[in-house]
C-alpha cells in the first residue's frame, strides 16, 4: 500500500548509530539470529542476534543480505504504544517503511505482560513504500509495536522508516508543533560540553525543533576556550547562547535556563540536559513531539544509559517512596539492565508501562506553561531539585512521563559515592526540605528514624566528615527556608572548608603517601566483608559495631592503618569492625585514612540524637513554614534577585 498525505506528523524515526560502536548497536537493531549449540550434543538454540556495523548504511538506512532477518524490537526503534495510549490524544499510529530489494515486512505487537503477537506481514517488491495503520486501544497497561524485515533472493535495504500520527481521539484537537530551548548547565567540563554542542548542532532531526541552546557556564574553565568550541558553535550558529555566572549549582544553572526561556517567550518547552552526557538527538525530537500530543501539559523525561557500559539501561523510571521519602526505581522496573544480553523482546518488565514521580534532570523536558504555573527550580544547589519539581508539578495536575526511546548516556551514580563527600550535606538537607514540602505524613513517615540510622552508620564507618556535614545540614533545615536563596552561592565553600578538618576527607592519590599498613594483631582469616542478609543480622552487626565505638582505641591504630579496604567492601558493616583503615574512593582515583575516634563518636552520637528529636518535635511547624514559603522560593522575582538580573517592568501599577 502506498503512503499518502502531505501533512504527516512524525512521532519517531527509525535511526541507527553511524560510528560503528558494537556496544550500542543492540539498542537499535537485532540482526540475524545466531544458533548456539547446547551442552552434550543438544540441539542448537537461537539465543542471540548478531549485529554487524557494516550493515548500517546511514543514519536511517540498514542492509540485510540474502535470507537474513533483522528485528527492530529494540529500545530506540520499537514504538512504546502503551505510553502513547495512556498519555496522548492519539487513538492510533501508522508505520511507514520504505525499502529497496525483495523480502518481507512483519509487524508485531506485545502486551503489558511481554507476550508477543504477529499483527500483519507484507511482501516487499524491488521498491516498496508501505503504510500500516495500527490502533492503540489495547495498550492500556503497556505494550509495544515493532517490525522485522526478512531479505529475499537478494539484498534488502531499509531506506527509512518512521512512526506517524494516526487517528485522533474523538475529543482531541490538532496537536501544536512545539519548539524547545535546550538548557545545559556546566561547571569545568568544557570538553564534554563542547562535544554535546557538536552533537546537537549536527542533528538534522532537531532543525525546526530547537529554537536555542543555552549554556549556563558556572565554571572557571570557560567552554568558549575549549579547542573544539569554534567548530561546535559554528554548527549551531545563532541558535547557541552562552551565559556566564557564578557557581550556583545545578538548580541555579537550570533555573537560569528556565527563566531565560520564559523571558524570550519563543519556545513551548525547555529541555534540561547535563553537560557530561552523550545524547541520542532523535530522543529530543521524540520528547518534544510527545509533549505536543499530550492530553495535558506533561513533563517528559529521558532514561539514563551507562556511559561506561553503553548497552546498560541504568535508570528507567523513578519514584519517591512516601513513607521513607527516598528515591527508588518505579514499581516493576529495574536499575542496570543490560539490553545487549536481554533485549526488549525477551525482557517482560520493559513491556509494562511504568509510572514516574519525577525524571532526573540529566534529560528532562518541561512545558513553559508548567513553569509559569508552578515556578522554577527550588534553590538547593544540587540534589533533589528534580524530584521536588516532579512532585510539585504532579500536585498541580501535571504528570511526569519517563519516555522509552528518549535517553542519554551518563556516568551512573553507582560509580561515585557522593553520599560521603561534600555532597553529603546537600543529600541530607535537600531531602528533608523536599519532604517537609511534600511528605503526606505528619512527621515525614519513617524518614527521621532512618536519617538517624544513616548518621550512626557514618560514625561506625569512621566517616566523620560525612556525619558532620549531615548534622550541619539538619541544623540548617531547622533554621527554616529563608537561607536557601541567600546561601546558594556561599554554602559550598563553607561545606568544603568544614571537610578539611577530618582525616577521612583527605584523599591521597597513592596509599604510599600514608604510613605502611600493619595489622594490630595477626588474624587467622580475613573478616567477612559481605553485607548482612537479614534484619536480625543487620541489627546484630549494628549493635556490635556501636558497642565497639565505646571501647578504647589502640594507640597503634592512630599511627598506622591496620588494613586496606577496597571501595566495594567499604560498607559500614566492614569498617565498624576496624580501628584504622585505608579506604579507596569509589571512582578509584585515591585513598583516605579512616581512624576511629571514641570521643568524637560519643559526642556526635549525642548531637545526632538531639537534632533528630528536634526534627520530630518541630516537623509540623517546619512543614507549614516551608510550604508557605514555596511560592516565593521558586518564583521568578526571587530567582532574578539571586541571579542578579533586573526585575521585569510591570508598568504602572495604578
Amino acid at each position: 500500500m502506498s503512503a499518502t498525505g502531505a501533512d504527516e506528523r512524525v512521532l519517531a524515526r527509525v535511526v541507527f548509530p553511524t560510528d560503528g560502536d558494537l556496544d550500542v548497536l543492540p539498542l537499535y537493531v537485532d540482526g540475524q539470529q545466531v544458533p548456539v549449540a547446547g551442552p552434550d550434543g543438544e540441539a542448537a538454540q537461537p539465543v542471540a542476534y548478531d549485529q554487524n556495523p557494516d550493515q548500517v548504511l546511514g543514519r536511517r538506512s540498514y542492509r540485510l543480505g540474502h535470507g537474513e532477518r533483522a528485528s527492530f524490537a529494540t529500545y530506540f526503534n520499537a514504538f512504546p504504544a502503551g505510553y502513547w495510549r495512556r498519555w496522548s490524544t492519539l487513538a492510533g499510529v501508522r508505520l511507514r517503511v520504505r525499502t529497496s530489494g525483495t523480502g518481507t515486512l512483519v509487524v508485531y505487537r506485545s502486551s503489558a505482560r511481554g507476550s508477543v503477537a504477529r499483527v500483519t506481514a507484507r511482501s516487499l517488491s524491488a521498491s516498496s513504500d508501505e503504510l500500516v495503520s495500527l490502533p492503540l486501544g489495547a495498550f492500556g497497561d503497556g505494550g509495544w509495536y515493532w517490525f522485522d524485515l526478512v531479505a529475499g533472493s537478494n539484498d534488502l535495504v531499509l531506506e527509512s522508516a518512521e512512526w506517524l500520527a494516526g487517528e485522533r481521539r474523538p475529543d482531541s484537537v490538532e496537536a501544536p508543533r512545539g519548539t524547545v530551548t535546550i538548557g545545559i548547565t556546566t561547571f569545568n567540563r568544557p570538553a564534554y560540553c563542547t562535544a554535546l554542542l557538536a552533537q546537537l548542532g549536527a542533528a538534522d532531526e532537531l532543525r525546526g525543533v530547537v529554537d536555542e541552546v543555552l549554556v549556563v557556564d558556572q565554571g572557571t574553565q570557560p567552554v568558549r576556550r575549549d579547542a573544539g568550541f569554534t567548530a561546535a558553535s559554528g554548527a549551531l550558529g545563532r541558535r547557541l547562547r552562552i551565559l556566564e555566572q557564578g557557581n550556583l549549582g545545578g538548580s541555579g544553572g537550570f533555573a537560569r535556563a528556565m527563566l531565560e526561556t520564559l523571558d524570550v517567550g519563543r519556545s513551548d518547552h525547555v529541555l534540561l540536559l547535563d553537560d557530561d552526557v552523550v545524547c541520542e538527538p532523535e530522543g529530543i525530537a521524540r520528547a518534544v513531539t510527545f509533549a505536543d500530543f499530550a492530553r495535558t501539559p506533561t513533563v517528559v523525561g529521558g532514561h539514563m544509559f551507562s556511559m561506561y557500559e553503553r548497552s546498560v539501561l541504568h535508570a528507567f523510571a523513578e519514584r519517591v517512596v512516601p513513607w521513607q521519602f527516598r528515591w527508588a526505581p518505579s514499581a516493576a522496573t529495574k536499575h542496570d539492565h543490560d539490553l545487549s544480553e536481554s533485549n526488549l523482546r525477551s525482557t517482560p518488565w520493559l513491556h509494562r508501562r511504568a509510572a514516574a514521580d519525577y525524571n532526573g534532570w540529566w534529560m528532562c523536558l518541561i512545558p513553559t506553561t508548567v513553569l509559569r504555573d508552578v515556578g522554577l527550580s527550588l534553590p538547593v544547589f544540587i540534589k533533589w531539585d528534580d524530584a521536588e519539581f516532579g512532585l510539585r508539578a504532579a500536585a498541580a495536575g501535571y504528570p511526569t512521563v519517563s519516555l522509552p526511546g528518549a535517553a542519554v548516556w551518563h556516568v551512573p551514580w553507582t560509580d561515585k559515592d557522593d553520599s560521603v563527600d561534600w555532597q553529603a550535606y546537600f543529600h541530607a538537607r535537600n531531602r528533608f526540605v523536599a519532604a517537609l514540602l511534600h511528605s503526606p505524613f505528619e512527621h515525614g513517615g519513617r524518614m527521621v528514624r532512618e536519617s538517624l540510622a544513616i548518621q550512626l552508620k557514618h560514625l561506625m564507618a569512621m566517616q566523620y566528615s560525612a556525619a558532620h556535614l549531615r548534622e550541619q545540614a539538619l541544623l540548617d533545615v531547622l533554621d527554616g527556608p529563608d537561607g536557601l536563596h541567600a546561601g546558594l552561592g556561599t554554602t559550598l565553600p563553607a561545606v568544603r572548608a568544614a571537610r578539611t578538618e577530618f582525616d577521612d576527607a583527605r584523599v591521597a592519590a597513592d596509599p604510599t603517601e600514608f604510613a605502611a599498613v600493619r595489622p594490630a594483631k595477626p588474624r587467622r582469616r580475613d573478616p567477612s566483608t559481605g553485607r548482612p542478609t537479614s534484619q536480625v543480622a543487620t541489627l546484630t552487626t549494628a549493635l556490635l559495631g556501636m558497642a565497639r565505638q565505646l571501647t578504647p582505641v589502640p594507640a597503634g591504630s592512630r599511627e598506622r592503618p591496620e588494613r586496606e579496604v577496597p571501595a566495594v567492601d567499604a560498607g559500614w558493616w566492614t569498617l565498624s569492625r576496624l580501628d584504622s583503615a585505608l579506604v579507596s574512593t569509589t571512582d578509584g582515583t585515591g585513598v583516605s585514612w579512616h581512624r576511629r575516634d571514641r570521643s568524637q563518636v560519643l559526642a556526635a552520637t549525642r548531637r545526632a540524637t538531639a537534632v533528630h528529636q528536634r526534627l520530630l518535635r518541630e516537623w509540623p511547624r517546619l512543614a507549614a513554614e516551608y510550604r508557605a514559603a514555596l511560592p516565593e522560593l521558586v518564583g521568578e522575582d526571587a530567582w532574578r534577585k539571586t541571579l542578579d538580573l533586573p526585575l521585569p517592568d510591570h508598568g504602572d501599577a495604578t
